[in-house]
């Protein structure tokens, strides 16, 4: 049987899992970070040099990351909503896919069919990969779509008014909104934070939730964080590892050097993301 995926389960059963975006792609970092105590660690490939074999390291990493709390679920982010990446991350042992760029409810079902195998989808059939423990698991086929968690990524105008139709395919397990796109998308580049994008995810989280989706989202504002969770929101990256490393080496310098240390940000380090 497929291994358990903790961070479906505790999305099925409507609880809020708080986590980090990690995009230092290294297994010494994913190891790190999976110990730091978060629900779940975003491992992106979309905005990072990472490919499939640097994911397989950082996910036996994850796997072997002594927890500071309950055990930290890797998410992986492929580079596309492409059938080849997916089936290559799921063989890998990629258990939970957040998927970029989904606009409507067509490209959602080609994402939910990727992840399964005929009968259920497009998956192609592997013999003797990682996911299967190499073959041994005979039931692997037969029962990997339980543990497997598809989310999509909504990050135009275009793709939010879809929302309903999106949430509403089968087989799609929580609607990441993506601030940074788009507040692009909406005429506001750079500002994710902008009371027309605020606006707009609220409501968005909103419409996910009546859906009986998950709604998720990346805030690193505290603050507005909260707000999300308090909306409803359920699996919210708070953070970012290399903006926080990026934010405590220059205030360890400016500490020594004297002059201002410079602001925690208020949103996504970049565009982006």
């Amino acid at each position: 049987m497929p291994q358990h995926n903790r961070f479906k389960h505790a999305l099925r059963q409507g609880q809020q899992q708080i986590g980090l975006w990690s995009t230092i792609p290294s297994p010494y970092i994913t190891e790190l970070v999976s110990g730091a105590g978060y629900d779940w660690v975003l491992l992106d490939t979309e905005h990072t040099p990472a490919d499939v074999p640097q994911m397989l390291g950082q996910l036996q990493a994850n796997a072997a990351a002594i927890p500071g709390g309950a055990v930290t679920s890797a998410v992986v982010r492929p580079a596309w909503n492409d059938p080849v990446l997916i089936k290559r991350y799921l063989d890998i042992g990629a258990q939970t896919l957040l998927l970029p760029f989904v606009q409507d409810a067509d490209q959602a079902r080609a994402a939910v069919a990727a992840t399964r195998y005929p009968g259920r989808g497009i998956r192609g059939v592997g013999g003797t990969m990682r996911a299967s423990n190499f073959g041994r698991d005979a039931q692997y086929i037969h029962t990997a779509h339980e543990e497997t968690c598809v989310l999509v990524q909504v990050e135009t105008r275009e793709a939010l008014a879809e929302i309903e139709a999106i949430a509403a395919v089968d087989g799609v397990d929580g609607v990441f909104i993506g601030p940074a796109d788009l507040s692009a998308s909406m005429g506001h580049p750079g500002r994710p934070r902008h009371p027309e994008v605020d606006a707009t995810i609220d409501d968005a989280i909103r419409r996910i939730r009546a859906a009986g989706k998950a709604p998720g989202i990346l805030m690193a504002d505290p603050q507005r964080a909260r707000e999300c969770l308090d909306q409803g929101a359920q699996f919210v990256a708070i953070g970012m590892d290399l903006t926080l490393l990026r934010t405590a080496l220059e205030r360890n310098l400016a500490g020594i050097r004297g002059g201002d240390a410079p602001a925690a940000p208020a949103g996504p380090a970049q565009p982006a993301y």
